[in-house]
């Protein structure tokens, strides 16, 4: 049984464990304003708004969801918005008035999608006023949406009226108790009434979470659903057992260290943006290329390693930042380095009952603090004297650099990526040489992984073309890339050493201003077809 509002008026209905938003409102809710396109998570045509209720009395924040992904059990204690709950009587949102105005609508199928994307992105622009809105903007918000009619220039036009449109809004928004409403349903759903061959459970700490696991081996963890879900979606398989990691706090904080940070496995990529900005601003900009708005609202980066797919794309990431893990079952907490956590294909380190707990990203200045003496080129033990996060001569700052290839720019899986952490050191003859040197591939390869024959090649080597060449066939020489739709083998390897060539124009200043490498952090994205 679970408990939510919707467009204002609250709900109490039983769902199975496997049901999604989607079928719920389409089938027992009886709002059809909400399209089945893909179900996958691709399209947008099922795009709700969904508002969580956090701790405290904070206004709720309404975040754009693919309805035929997300658990219908995880609407406990939110408020579902969807097209039907936007007008308020003949009046229209801007969000629809505009779309209307500009033309912005065909055949309508994907237009309810569209019109909930505009909608989140107008009552964040409401409540967080700033500049006009720029081309980056409207990528974010309407990359996860798509549209075979119009060509989307009069969406875009349509997002650009939405402030000229009269500010109607909608009748739910102003009841002045709906927020202490959805705040006071709590977040648990009830469990009394399943089906006897179905299990939920949503456990509120860690110590719950293991012993749920440990006494229900059968049950699929879940947090966003956003790979899981297609299971039931994509090939009909049944969900009848989960264990809901969402509510466990253990797994929705981030610890600071000296060293770095423990980030709980089961937060979201939108609540990871202002840490990775703040620090890892490449990684940052990567995320902006992780699905879309949807998908980085729900998916969590612990379910992103978990997952273990060949083309997931913050494991490489990861793994050129040393990152390792925290995993949890009932007999404790073990530490793992994430690149002994691949084992092969869809294949991991983890054990029966056993989940990822955190996972731990040192800081750049726990990574780059070396010493220029040869014998401990490579190092990644800071010297005393040198002040952390500092760029001195004996510590120059690490970079990294993260490129991606896909089919399309927005919203799509990777053909391949590749990732790439370097220092620039002078040696004692006054050379400049590469050290500290990470190389990660996803997409070349049944898991995501370093190439150690690479990164030896180019530890402590002058970073010229020789260098790179060398590199190159080392790298022609250790892996096979797998073949698929989205690349043949032949391509992506291919790719893999332009991307080595394009990282030797990054250190030689081909890209930047003024030759300054430094200034490309967030030029982090390529886009191709990968024929």
């Amino acid at each position: 049984m679970i408990e939510f509002f919707l467009n204002g008026e609250r709900q109490r209905v039983t769902v199975a464990p496997d049901t999604s938003v989607l079928e719920l409102l389409r089938g027992p809710l009886g709002q059809r304003g909400t399209k089945e396109g893909c179900a996958s998570g691709d399209c947008g045509a099922c795009t709700v708004a969904i508002a969580e209720a956090e701790t405290g009395d904070q206004p709720l924040e309404y975040r754009t969801a693919n309805a035929c992904i997300t658990p219908a059990h995880q609407l406990q204690g939110c408020h579902l918005v969807t097209v039907e709950g936007l007008a308020h009587g003949n009046d229209l949102h801007p969000a629809q008035a505009s779309m209307v105005a500009c033309h912005g609508s065909q055949c309508g199928f994907c237009t309810p999608g569209f019109v909930m994307s505009l909608f989140t992105l107008h009552e964040d622009r409401r409540a967080h006023p700033g500049p006009p809105l720029d081309a980056e903007r409207l990528e974010s918000a309407l990359g996860g949406n798509l549209c075979r009619c119009t060509g989307y220039r009069p969406i875009r036009d349509a997002a650009l009226d939405m402030s000229r449109q009269p500010d109607h809004r909608p009748a739910w928004s102003e009841d002045p108790a709906l927020d202490t409403a959805v705040h006071g349903l709590g977040r648990i759903p009830a469990t009394d009434d399943l089906e006897p061959d179905t299990f939920l459970a949503v456990p509120t700490d860690l110590a719950a979470l293991t012993r749920a696991m440990s006494a229900h081996p059968e049950a699929r963890l879940v947090a966003g659903a956003t790979d899981l879900w297609l299971e039931t979606t994509q090939r009909l398989a049944p969900l009848n057992a989960l264990i809901d990691l969402r509510q466990v706090k253990e797994l929705r904080t981030i610890e600071e260290t000296p060293d770095g940070w423990w980030i709980g496995a089961a937060l979201t990529y939108r609540e990871l943006e202002p840490l990775f900005a703040r620090h890892y601003p490449a990684l940052a900009h990567l995320l902006t290329r992780l699905g879309s708005a949807q998908i980085r609202h729900r998916g969590t980066l612990g379910g992103n390693i978990a997952n273990a797919s060949p083309i997931g794309d913050m494991p490489p990431a990861l793994l050129a930042l040393d990152a390792k893990l925290r995993l949890a079952s009932e007999s404790g907490i073990r530490e793992l380095p994430l690149d002994a956590f691949f084992l092969e294909y869809k294949r991991t380190a983890l054990q029966p009952g056993e989940c990822i707990a955190d996972v731990f990203l040192p800081r750049p200045e726990m990574l780059g603090s070396l010493s220029t003496r040869p014998d401990t080129l490579g190092s990644l033990s800071p010297r005393p004297e040198d002040a952390p996060g500092e760029a001195t001569p004996t510590s120059p700052r690490v970079e990294l650099r993260a490129w991606k290839l896909s089919k399309r720019r927005e919203d799509d899986i990777s053909t391949l990526l590749g990732v790439f952490r370097w220092q620039l050191e002078n040696v004692p003859s006054g050379e400049i040489r590469l050290v500290n040197i990470r190389v990660a591939f996803g997409g070349m390869a049944a898991v995501p992984l370093r190439v150690p024959t690479v990164e030896r090649i180019l530890e402590g080597s002058a970073p010229d073309i020789d260098t790179f060449e060398a590199a190159k066939d080392a790298l022609r020489n250790a892996l096979t890339p797998m073949n698929d739709a989205r690349g043949s083998a032949a391509y992506r390897l291919t790719a893999a050493c332009n991307l080595l060539e394009r990282w030797r124009l990054v250190v030689e200043g081909g890209e930047g201003s003024e030759g300054d490498p430094s200034d490309t952090t967030e030029e982090v994205m390529l886009h191709a077809y990968a024929h």
